[in-house]
């Protein structure tokens, strides 16, 4: 009924399909190992809050609650109050809030100090919004007020308490 030929044909594509079969496992390994395991988003701190690359943000680092800023600009991370929290918390038990702004090292020295001042009261502002009185306020200027590290590191305002 069947011949030699067709025999051979139905081994030559059996054997065509498993190779294709195993091109095909082997390009899926690569892809799913190289991507490696799905991870599950973490959750931001509360008190951190992400940002674009020159967008405000705030982070809370050893108990000093760092804002950092777009260039040219003086607005608050949208997360602000929930970084203050524990500041609030510590002038209600009878600390001050010390405010320091730092800038970064491009464009005019004179624009930038007076750019780290209105940071300055914008932090200040956001902790007398918060029930803080001025009197539990330091604004204090620091001797050099180019901050260090990249420059978006350098355009932020500290708050620490004492």
């Amino acid at each position: 009924m069947f011949s030699n030929d067709d025999d051979n044909t139905g081994l030559a594509i059996g054997v065509v399909f498993g190779v294709v079969a195993a091109v095909l496992a082997l390009v899926i390994g690569i892809a799913i190992s190289s991507d490696g395991p799905a991870e599950a988003p973490k959750a931001a701190a509360p008190a951190v809050a992400a940002a674009a690359a020159d967008g405000p943000s705030v982070k809370v680092e050893g108990g000093v609650v760092k804002f950092y800023f777009a260039s040219g600009k003086a607005d608050l991370a949208a997360s602000a109050n929930e970084a203050l929290a524990e500041t609030v918390k510590g002038v209600q038990g009878g600390k001050k809030a010390l405010v320091s702004g730092f800038h970064d090292t491009t464009g005019d020295p004179a624009k930038n100090e007076e750019l780290a001042k209105q940071r300055a009261f914008a932090v200040r502002d956001a902790l007398k919004a918060l029930g803080v009185t001025e009197d539990r306020i330091e604004l204090k200027k620091p001797e050099v007020t180019a901050g260090s590290g990249d420059l978006a590191e350098a355009r932020r305002v500290e708050v620490t308490l004492q």
